[in-house]
């Protein structure tokens, strides 16, 4: 929200420098990101008075002007027709630095021959000005402008660039601002005086209103102005809303947007002329087009809220008008709208059609149907002075849901409970009222304040507090330490888990990933993940369930980012949502992660090679190790991974996760080109309880151990890990490797052998070859009785 100072001054007596006044306000919780100074960059700008104007010798064209400046006169070539005698404009002397309309860039003023004739100055318009981008024309300024002054004197202002947090929708206007300035200046704040005249017929007799659906448009508000001049606006009104950051257009647009920043309610004008026997309907679309005022074909659906004639939409209401009521250069009659929609269905229907505006910005906020009134009443006003126009009697008003708000109760003990001091209550009912709430005392230790209607926010006694506290100044509260001994730490053993996961991980190359818990039914339903729990109110489609897997959102993930990376290697940690039959969902901690495209980084010596299955078992092994648990993998199935090609990762003969090959049918319906992609997944809920200690260390080993090779011959099918398992399992066995696997025509059919390494070693002594021979025999004894396997020779 940009905010002129020079507009503030005529609500609040801004007393303290800008730059005073933006720390204020960002320490009472609307930050001030930025203060731009209007015309810091006019030097040798004046405020010029023309004084005659004749033909240019040498050009049919051009004109020379004599400027007067206040004790001097200039001569200077123009080439503007709209230049006339005894016009007040802007001149720049040589030597001032304006805006080049060929390049944007600032350049200084030189003197200069056109056609034979010396010019030492330049009538400006407001590009080079750098005021906005039009150079349709000179600027002509009020004929009160003084002569002679600096003109950043005369237009030059300060621009506050705040920063409005999603709960005050008051401060998306000047009279917010304002009043907040009020309250942190201990100064006065005035109201605009809005009056004018009512001469034309009962505007009942010419338009009625009607809302079909009241739980979509909680008021609607409506005047009617005949006979109005469509031109352009005044110059303080444009400067005004350039200074805010709007293209002023025409007097009546530029009305309902100055008064919708003044007061932070939206406002339409309709063309009253196209609107048959000027009846309004405010309903839901009935899946129809509607072309609106940016000359777009919209389809609009039944959830949408439109404003209607007798036969069509007009309208998208909160978000944009229809063309086919827009008002032009010819219209002479406007109907003025000013309504209350409801906030979520405006914030759908803009982000459906991607139509992001100050209009709905202001509205998806949540603003008070009281506001509309006023505004309308204010905009009527302007409309009546400032285009000519003549009111008709009267307003139309339809509120069907009129509501008053309840005071709210606010103690001495609540105050002293939330932040810690004594506040007199005198003082808390300065502050409020400053605010515009009102005070009743109900005892010495009690206050029933009144809510003001702009200030939706504020519902509870802690959120008076709050404004007591901010417009006080929070550095204003002193320091306390603690009165009573600091809690032990608690432990968490999940997160301290997921850390050590996480740094694992990375020091494996992954790279961590965090999306978000909503994803869209089609996500879900490519790999045939459960049926989801659905939101009642969700943002977009694509974001209207909780997710019941992590493989959604990792392959959309890879698929967003391989075209920018030859090899991915990403991962999450994050929960998933199942339904169950109470009313909360069962929550699980996973992990997820995959691997894609290229195993290294090319390289002038090593062929390009893609990352297999034992990468993804490598990191996983690297894992387990780190984590000080034994793992094995078996194979198995899955709907979403390869068959054959898939693993299930065992931690204590219990399954724990799964591990292979995404289908490639999967991959291409997630637009994944990488192929192959290996994932992961682990259920960490499940692992945490089968790791003993994350923080258990083993003394290194004093003495030397005796290694042993061992070849065994066993049937085809019998996995390594259950070899393994065995090995592993006998006393004295310290470590244990496969380094060789062999199938072949010198074997007996169905059979392979294996080939380990395993190291023998006590913590108390050195083995003797007899020790480690009768160990190793009583293994080979369990291995050929539990395996079939035998010892070759």
């Amino acid at each position: 929200m940009k905010v002129s100072v020079n507009w503030l001054k005529d609500y609040v007596d801004v007393s303290v420098p800008a730059d005073e006044l933006a720390h204020r306000l960002t320490m009472s919780g609307n930050e001030v990101e930025a203060v731009d100074s209007v015309g810091a960059s006019w030097d040798n700008v004046l405020v010029g008075h023309v004084l005659t104007l004749e033909p240019h010798p040498d050009a049919d064209r051009l004109r020379l002007a004599t400027v007067e400046l206040g004790g001097e006169q200039m001569t200077v070539v123009c080439g503007d027709p709209n230049v006339k005698v005894d016009d007040k404009i802007v001149f720049a002397r040589v030597g001032a630095k304006l805006i080049d309309g060929h390049n944007g860039k600032a350049r200084e003023l030189k003197p200069a021959k056109i056609r034979g004739i010396a010019s030492s100055g330049m009538i400006c318009s407001e590009m080079e000005l750098g005021i906005s981008e039009s150079h349709d024309g000179i600027i002509v300024l009020p004929a009160d402008a003084p002569i002679g002054m600096p003109l950043a004197d005369y237009m030059g202002d300060t621009v506050l660039d705040i920063t409005v947090t999603p709960n005050r929708a008051d401060c998306l206007s000047v009279l917010g601002v304002a009043r907040e300035t009020a309250a942190l200046t201990g100064k006065t704040m005035s109201m605009p005086t809005v009056e004018y005249s009512e001469l034309g017929d009962d505007i009942n007799k010419s338009v009625s209103v009607q809302i079909d659906d009241a739980d979509l448009c909680y008021r609607y508000c409506a005047s009617l102005i005949k006979d109005v001049k469509i031109g352009p606006s005044p110059e303080w009104m444009q400067r005004r809303l350039i200074a805010s950051g709007m293209r002023p257009i025409s007097n009546i647009v530029d009305i309902t947007n100055y008064v919708m920043l003044e007061y932070g309610q939206p406002l339409h004008a309709f063309d009253y002329n196209k609107l048959p026997g000027g009846k309004i309907t405010v309903r839901r679309a009935k899946d129809e087009k509607l072309t609106t005022i940016d000359d777009v074909e919209r389809k609009i659906t039944s959830d949408m809220l439109v404003i209607a004639d007798d036969s069509k939409a007009i309208a998208l209401a909160g978000v944009m008008g229809g063309q086919s009521s827009e008002v032009s250069d010819n219209t002479t009659s406007i109907l003025l709208e000013c309504a209350n929609f409801n906030r979520e269905n405006v914030r759908r229907t803009s982000q459906a059609f991607k139509m992001r505006s100050e209009a709905s910005l202001r509205f998806e906020k949540g603003l008070s149907p009281e506001l509309a009134l006023y505004t309308l009443r204010r905009a009527t006003q302007l409309i009546v002075e400032l285009a000519g126009g003549v009111a008709a009697k009267g307003i139309v008003d339809v509120y069907p849901g009129r509501a008053d708000r309840l005071p709210i109760s606010l103690t001495d003990v609540k105050v002293k409970q939330v932040l810690g001091i004594d506040i007199a209550q005198d003082e808390m009912v300065m502050v409020l009222a400053t605010l515009g709430f009102g005070c009743k005392v109900k005892s010495k230790s009690e206050l029933l304040v009144e809510v003001p209607y702009w200030r939706t926010d504020v519902s509870l006694p802690v959120d008076l507090i709050e404004e007591i506290a901010r417009i006080t100044g929070y550095d204003q509260i002193p320091t306390t330490l603690l009165s009573s001994e600091i809690p032990q730490n608690e432990l968490h053993p999940m997160l301290t888990f997921k850390d050590r996961v996480r740094d694992i991980l990375v020091g494996c190359g992954m790279q961590e990933i965090i999306t978000y818990s909503l994803v869209g039914w089609q996500d879900l339903a490519k790999i045939g993940a459960p049926d989801p729990i659905g939101l009642i109110n969700p943002l977009s489609t694509d974001q209207q369930y909780l997710r019941t897997s992590l493989r959604p959102s990792v392959m959309m993930k890879i698929a967003d980012n391989e075209k920018h990376e030859p090899g991915l290697s990403i991962f999450e940690i994050g929960r998933t949502y199942l339904k169950r039959d109470q009313n909360l969902p069962d929550e699980r901690e996973i992990l997820c992660g995959s691997l894609a495209g290229q195993r290294t980084q090319r390289q002038w010596q090593l062929r390009p090679e893609h990352v297999d299955f034992y990468d993804a078992k490598g990191v996983l092994e690297t894992l387990f190790d780190s984590l000080g648990v034994r793992v094995n993998f078996e194979a198995c199935d899955d709907a979403t991974l390869v068959s054959g090609r898939t693993a299930a990762i065992i931690v204590d003969k219990q399954v724990v996760g799964v591990v292979g090959q995404l289908d490639p049918h999967i991959a291409e319906q997630y637009d994944i080109s990488s192929d192959p992609v290996y994932l992961f997944e682990i259920k960490m809920d499940k692992l945490l309880p089968l790791i003993r200690s994350m923080g258990e260390y083993s003394r290194i080993a004093r003495f030397p151990g005796s290694t042993r090779d061992i070849s065994l011959l066993l049937d085809i099918d019998v996995p390594s890990s259950k070899v393994q398992d065995i090995i592993e399992d006998t006393k004295l066995v310290s470590e244990v490797a496969l380094f060789d696997v062999y199938t072949g025509d010198k074997l007996p059919s169905g059979k392979k052998t294996l080939a380990y390494s395993i190291v023998y070693q006590a913590p108390d002594r050195t083995l003797t070859d007899k020790e480690v021979n009768k160990v190793q025999d009583g293994m080979l004894k369990r291995l050929q009785k539990t395996l079939a396997a035998v010892l070759r020779q």
